[in-house]
């Protein structure tokens, strides 16, 4: 799946393509990152805004407590 356009994508749909990279592809969130060209702040303020944070123990972003 092309990332390119993350910054538009639907939220909830970023997030499921997200986890998939960082569960098949990426060892964490930083080669995520390079790899896509993303920007932190971006990535993590979409998630946020749809109630997930990134969990570096599972390498995936889950939902807030």
């Amino acid at each position: 799946m092309d990332l390119s356009a993350y910054q538009r994508m639907d939220a909830n749909i970023l997030l499921g393509i997200v986890n998939e990279k960082l569960r098949l592809e990426c060892a964490d969130l930083g080669e995520l990152l390079l790899r896509y060209d993303m920007s932190q702040d971006v990535l993590k303020q979409r998630m946020s805004s749809i109630g997930y944070h990134y969990d570096e123990m599972s390498n995936q972003f889950k939902a807030h407590h």
